[in-house]
């Protein structure tokens, strides 16, 4: 642990950022070497000021860098540095890295990433498809990596850890403010195969300014970005940006015209992202990425065949041409019917039942996708 002192000495100089770190680490290798390099070699790293020159000779952050190192260290906490071998291979390529990072789990170069991101507030076929997708790309070799948020963040982990496979989470605040509180429970159950990750000092509350920089981890970390669903002003629409800043790729699941949760999504289809209806739109992206055992009969379980419906049943019939993944309120389903509401309520029942919709606190209704 100690051996990261001079790497949080450097960090806290003044006018170094995560750009300048990296360039300061590519020219010396180490930050012992950045410390004991002459001025004129100094002079040569591009966009360094005189005064960071200065600062960085006469550091003055030892004891705030040791109180720092002392806490990661009693708090149980791991640390990692650009130069350990452990470190995300694909961040480490970004402009702006981050030099240090703190977590809990195990990190895992092997699996290539992709991350999943979207609303806060999901529909509950945006949520529906985020599990489905990371429990189905997990399988096929990725590392799922996402923001630990509500809503899709949290689907796409729980289709990891659905799967028994590992997720990584990047926070928007330090690993001793777990945000957001619900999800406590998600990040002891990521830590057990997977790692949580943040940049930030541990005790940093999850301040607005964070999660924008904290983006970029989570696209730096993956071959490619999902959004699943977005607004038109949605934090998942920066990490779809920066992936693309990033080289990589950018994947988008198409919603509903009607849903504002969606127009950010298709915002990014008009603009050249990648159409996802299913893990084989992305495995097709991805395929030099992944290596997929051979398809054997009888080693996969058949997915039970969703119910026939009885072309003489108007009621369930009347439900299946109006629903959709997108949930709708009972009342509403029996004014587009124009049946009765009895029947209705009994033909949604029975429906449930068979696995054909499923019903949301509030009697809304909806289509399970087959």
């Amino acid at each position: 642990m100690e051996k990261y002192l001079p790497w949080f000495v450097l960090k806290n100089v003044p006018g170094i950022g995560d750009i300048l770190y990296k360039r300061l680490i590519e020219t010396f290798n180490t930050p012992e070497n950045v410390f004991n390099a002459p001025e004129d070699q100094l002079k040569k790293i591009k966009k360094i000021s005189t005064r960071t020159i200065q600062a960085i000779q006469h550091p003055k952050a030892l004891d705030k860098a040791e109180k720092e190192l002392k806490t990661i260290k009693n708090s149980g906490f791991k640390l990692i540095s650009m130069n350990d071998d452990a470190y995300p291979a694909l961040l480490k390529e970004i402009p702006d890295p981050p030099p240090l990072l703190t977590y809990l789990g195990n990190l895992d170069n092997t699996a290539p990433a992709i991350a999943i991101v979207g609303s806060r507030r999901a529909t509950r076929y945006g949520v529906d498809a985020a599990f489905k997708l990371s429990y189905e790309l997990s399988l096929a070799g990725f590392q799922i990596v996402s923001g630990m948020a509500e809503g899709i963040d949290t689907a796409a982990h729980r289709g990891a850890i659905s799967a028994k496979q590992r997720t990584l989470a990047v926070l928007g605040s330090g690993l001793a403010r777990i945000y957001p509180r619900t999800n406590r429970h998600l990040f002891e159950e990521i830590i057990k195969t997977g790692a949580v990750i943040s940049e930030f000092s541990i005790n940093t509350g999850p301040d607005a300014i964070n999660f924008p920089k904290r983006n970029r981890i989570i696209s730096g970390i993956s071959t490619g970005t999902i959004v699943v669903e977005a607004a038109a002003r949605s934090g998942s629409l920066i990490t779809a940006r920066l992936a693309g800043e990033q080289s990589r790729e950018v994947f988008a699941v198409p919603g509903s015209i009607h849903s504002e949760k969606s127009s950010g999504t298709h915002t990014l289809l008009k603009q050249g992202a990648k159409l996802v209806e299913n893990k084989t739109d992305v495995i097709e992206e991805l395929h030099h990425l992944v290596h997929l055992e051979p398809f054997m009969p009888g080693k996969q379980s058949a997915k039970p065949a969703r119910p026939a419906i009885p072309r003489n049943d108007p009621y369930k019939n009347a439900i299946l041409r109006i629903l959709d993944p997108y949930p709708m309120h009972i009342d509403k389903i029996i004014e587009k019917s124009g049946l009765d509401p009895g029947g209705i309520s009994a033909a949604l029942l029975d429906m449930e039942i068979q696995g054909i919709v499923k019903q949301d606190p509030g009697k809304l209704f909806y289509i399970i996708e087959e």
